[in-house]
């Protein structure tokens, strides 16, 4: 039988993954946005020309917002998830400022209360 842990430390590593993918989508989407504005003004064109995609770029972008929230809850989930299979290790990864779980847990009850 397959030790929790690499099992555990594989899931964790395929959140993290997700976590930035979705971060760097949004980091694109507002590169993106930034060069639609840019685009307009340098060729001076009104601002109703680009209206219709700035909005689905802002769509999209809040999307992709909903996107991170819904993984942050998953994050959550998953801790809880591997205390309750009796996996004490801590996981370490990303750059995320909070990837020490108990940080992360007390941020989550604040975030819900």
């Amino acid at each position: 039988m397959v030790e929790k842990v690499f099992v555990v430390k594989g899931v964790a590593e395929k959140l993290w993954a997700t976590e930035d993918a979705i971060d760097g989508a949004i980091a694109s989407a507002a590169v993106l946005m930034g060069g639609l504005v840019e685009a307009r003004r340098e060729l001076e064109v009104s601002h109703v020309v680009t209206d219709a995609a700035t909005n689905k770029i802002a769509t999209a972008m809040k999307a992709m917002a909903d996107a991170r929230s819904a993984m942050i809850e998953a994050h959550h989930a998953l801790y809880e998830a591997k205390l309750r299979i009796g996996d004490r290790t801590k996981l370490d990864g990303g750059v995320s400022p909070i990837r020490n779980h108990e940080e992360y847990r007390v941020a989550m009850e604040r975030q819900a209360s």
